[in-house]
């Protein structure tokens, strides 16, 4: 199976996008609107995109934007999974619980993990978490960490006729 984008070292991930500064409105006094703050990322392979500009410091909001790219991959791309669940995985889990707060480097990596397994259930969570040695209530909880995972999941369990996660 091939490593999910999203679970890449973030010099890794950099090395496949494109990096723009720039300037936006907002908070911050004077100083923001003259330096270039923002910032603004696009992961070439994928075309998925993530800006971060609520802080003054550019390396501040550099760190933010690939957080949230990592986030954007998790949910959007989907790789084949490995047979059995990662170290990070196994690192994180233990009697049926999935602990990883959501934002904490790991979280994309695990989020994307979770997934790519429950697009191989056909977004079933019972035998997705039987694979990932957690509760499907964990899976679930994990997923509602990050509404746009939650979103992703129940439209297309939508598309397949099943009714949505709670």
């Amino acid at each position: 199976a091939s490593r999910h984008p999203a679970a890449q070292p973030a010099e890794a991930l950099l090395r496949d996008c494109d990096i723009a500064r720039t300037r936006r409105s907002g908070p911050g006094g004077q100083h923001r609107n003259k330096t270039e703050t923002a910032v603004v990322i696009v992961h070439r392979p994928t075309g998925v995109s993530a800006e971060a500009s609520e802080r003054r410091s550019q390396s501040e909001n550099q760190t933010h934007a690939v957080f949230r790219l990592r986030l954007h991959l998790a949910v959007a791309i989907r790789v084949a999974p490995p047979a059995a669940p990662s170290p990070l995985w196994r690192s994180r889990t233990g009697q049926g619980r999935i602990v990883v707060n959501p934002g904490h480097a790991d979280f994309p990596s695990i989020l994307a993990e979770a997934l790519d397994i429950l697009a191989v259930c056909d977004f079933d969570p019972k035998p997705a978490a039987d694979r990932l040695v957690v509760t499907p209530s964990q899976l679930v909880k994990l997923l509602w960490k990050e509404p746009a995972a939650l979103e992703m999941v129940n439209r297309r369990r939508a598309e397949s006729g099943l009714h949505p996660l709670k």
